[in-house]
């Protein structure tokens, strides 16, 4: 088997095994406090929360999830990414454990004329705050975490036949607008949520449970995830293309959950290069470490990318600072996992861990060479290895531009 195959798999069964091994190591670590009552019924405040999965498409399992005696106060901390970056990996899988997904199988097609409980679960993913919520099930939870690269752990779940919403909804009046706007296409429903500050969780569960666009439809959450990161970044492309260039090469540098990015961004029209260091011993890797690569020019990305979601949710922090500087760069950044990032909290460490690094304070330099000799002090993986895999980089180094024959 490849040495890299489990990197590029990231859980999917790409080995042929019924089950992932690395992520059943994961499962059995943590042991689930969730219980069902004498009546087969779960009661607490969902974050909010929904969750739509993919097996059996476009036949797909989707409901609510709710955290089993947890209130208000205590519960958007199980959904807020702003939240677990105060905790340490293993507290971030203790919480999400909590969430229990109450499951019914339904029709993609039916988010246009939704049952009782497909109802149910859009009104509750249309509000910004907790909301006390009942599940009866049909039989007991099935004790099973969820792990995945793109998701963020979820704890057990079950068939689910009936579930109520015991207060009304507190619902911004953006979302409200636009999720009854049925002439308005998903795609601009997204980025206008997004360039009104709605937090990227609340967009991705609007798309995954049916409630943007024309012809509306369920969307798998791990789908919608990064759609919701590719339509925001595109927008933010679309503006950024006609902004001067940045003055000066400037390097970034942090990260978060053993994720550490180092960005440089340099005065020439957009393109983006993303550099994904696997160490040995990280979350995937195993005993080998793996670099991969992707990149797009000023027109954008065609096709999707190799490096998976990780790649637009590291593109849209880079994108969202030249926005805000009002300027635009040509950017190249390097991801790397070290061992430290032992399990799979999801994608959006990597938008926060690539946040994080946008928001420092950035070092200048007069050329390139400087620049990437600064970032090589502070990769762990010796610097020949990963600029042999550069391809955007070279073309930034060694073409000349127009301006300067001038």
């Amino acid at each position: 088997m490849s040495k890299s195959l489990c990197i590029k798999c990231k859980g999917k069964g790409l080995c042929g095994r019924p089950l992932c091994p690395i992520l059943e190591k994961f499962r059995s670590t943590e042991n689930t406090t969730a219980t069902i009552s004498a009546d087969g019924s779960v009661f607490g405040a969902s974050p909010p929360a929904v969750f739509v999965g993919r097996y059996g498409y476009p036949q797909v399992k989707a409901g609510p999830m709710i955290p089993p005696q947890v209130d208000a106060k205590d519960a958007m901390a199980l959904e807020d990414p702003k939240e677990w970056l105060s905790m340490d990996i293993q507290d971030v899988i203790s919480a999400r454990c909590q969430l229990v997904r109450a499951n019914t199988t339904i029709n993609i097609k039916d988010a246009m004329k939704p049952h009782k409980l497909l109802e149910k679960s859009q009104e509750l993913a249309l509000s910004k705050s907790p909301v006390d919520t009942e599940a009866w099930f049909t039989k007991p939870l099935q004790q099973k975490l969820k792990f995945d690269s793109v998701l963020t752990p979820m704890g057990p779940s079950g068939a689910v036949k009936d579930f109520d919403i015991a207060e009304n909804p507190k619902v911004p009046k953006k979302v409200d607008y636009l999720a009854y706007d049925t002439d308005a296409l998903a795609k601009d429903v997204v980025c206008e949520l997004f360039r009104s500050d709605i937090p990227t969780e609340h967009i991705t569960r609007l798309l995954s449970i049916g409630l943007l666009g024309q012809q509306r439809k369920l969307v798998p959450t791990r789908w919608a995830i990064t759609a919701t990161d590719d339509m925001a970044g595109k927008d933010i492309i679309d503006r950024v293309r006609d902004m001067p260039l940045v003055s000066e090469i400037s390097v970034f540098s942090g990260g978060c959950f053993g994720n550490y990015f180092e960005i440089m961004l340099v005065p020439r029209v957009y393109s983006f290069e993303l550099l994904e260091i696997w160490m040995k011993r990280s979350v995937w890797s195993g005993g080998s470490s793996w670099i991969g690569q992707d990149m797009e020019d000023i027109n954008g990305k065609k096709g999707y990318s190799n490096l998976a979601g990780g790649y637009y949710a590291a593109r849209i922090a880079a994108l969202e600072y030249m926005e805000d500087v009002g300027r635009q760069a040509s950017v190249f950044m390097i991801r790397e996992i070290t061992p430290e990032y032992w399990a799979p909290l999801g994608v959006w460490v990597v938008r926060e861990a690539a946040r994080n690094a946008m928001s420092s304070i950035p070092r200048t330099f007069e050329t390139i060479e400087e620049a990437l000799d600064d970032m090589a002090t502070r990769v762990r993986t010796p610097a020949p290895e990963w600029k042999a895999k550069t391809k955007m980089l070279s073309d930034v180094r060694f073409q000349r531009t127009l301006d300067s024959f001038l």
